[in-house]
């Protein structure tokens, strides 16, 4: 029988996503639950909320007792909250939490955080990127549901997962219409195909200048309508483009083991820059420069490694 595990996050799709990731290699019944903090608490970093229980805003998702076996953290207001949960049930609750809390690491079972973060800690599970939800189970069973709508684009199948801008870089209609001419361009000098889906982020005016660039192009673009073909993209392209402001989809991507090209935004984030130029520099993705480079790596596999850390620190067979 499934354990049951709380997913405590301020509700961003990213976090979610993580967390997800974690509970299913722990073979939990997840319940999310979305979380913000009243304002006065914002203001304060997590180590000094003396009560954090009570910091819970009344459009919040409650905490309230029966407590699971488990809580998975993600997000700096959801990591004073696991903390205390943990601290009030004596260690009955299992405590892990996923990203820096930025708070004392002792306060929970395990932290999973990625390198990039510079932690260190006794029960620091540090990782290349982010956990996630991706398996090749996952994988194996989008390319069965997607290989029909691919069928008809050229080999190579190009992959592209596009963000947008995020507060640190910038992914405007200039950006996209110079990635577009260089998706374009590719195709044209390799007869390749093009599988793309845009993010929440990436806007409807970016998504303007993508499709009319690409008209023409022996191309697939996600309109946002029904299933999103993430996954199916991830299982059928023969290479990744993945743009480089999410830690998240790059991560999911190297889970391939396919060639991953990041495309340079302007902007800067010390944190991701420095993400991915260690990748870059071990020879798991190279910058994207308008041609189609291949090679390969071990794909990556972080989240199993941390499953596999939490269950024994939580005392599971």
């Amino acid at each position: 029988m499934s354990r049951t595990g709380w997913i405590i996050t301020p509700g961003e799709a990213g976090f979610e996503s993580q967390g997800r990731g974690l509970a299913e290699a722990l073979d939990l019944e997840p319940v999310f639950k979305r979380v913000k903090a009243k304002l006065l608490w914002r203001r304060l970093p997590g180590w000094l909320w003396l009560n954090p229980l009570s910091a819970l805003a009344d459009d919040s998702d409650r905490l309230d007792p029966p407590w699971p076996e488990v809580v998975i953290s993600c997000g700096k207001i959801a990591a004073p909250l696991a903390a205390a949960m943990r601290r009030q049930s004596g260690g009955r609750v299992r405590a892990a939490h996923i990203q820096n809390p930025l708070m004392p690491l002792e306060r929970f079972d395990v932290v999973v955080a990625p390198r990039h973060d510079g932690l260190k800690g006794e029960n620091l599970v540090s990782t290349i990127g982010a956990v996630h939800p991706v398996t090749p189970a996952k994988l194996q069973a989008a390319a069965d549901r997607w290989r029909q709508t691919f069928a008809d684009l050229p080999r190579p199948l190009v992959g592209v997962l596009i963000g947008g801008s995020n507060g640190r870089f910038v992914l405007d209609g200039s950006v996209m219409a110079d990635l577009a001419m260089r998706l374009a361009h590719l195709t044209a000098s390799h007869s390749a195909g093009l599988a793309i889906t845009p993010s929440r982020r990436t806007g409807a005016d970016n998504e303007a200048v993508l499709r009319a660039t690409l008209a023409g192009v022996p191309a697939y673009i996600w309109d946002g309508k029904g299933e999103n073909p993430y996954l199916g993209i991830l299982a059928l392209a023969d290479v990744l483009v993945v743009t480089e402001d999410s830690v998240s989809m790059t991560s999911e991507a190297l889970a391939t083991g396919k060639p991953v090209n990041v495309v340079r935004l302007p902007g800067d984030s010390a944190r991701l820059r420095r993400f991915q130029d260690e990748l870059i520099g071990e020879g798991y993705t190279r910058p994207f420069t308008g041609e189609l480079a291949r090679w390969t790596y071990p794909a990556i596999d972080d989240t199993a490694r941390a499953a596999a850390e939490c269950r024994r620190r939580f005392g599971w067979s």
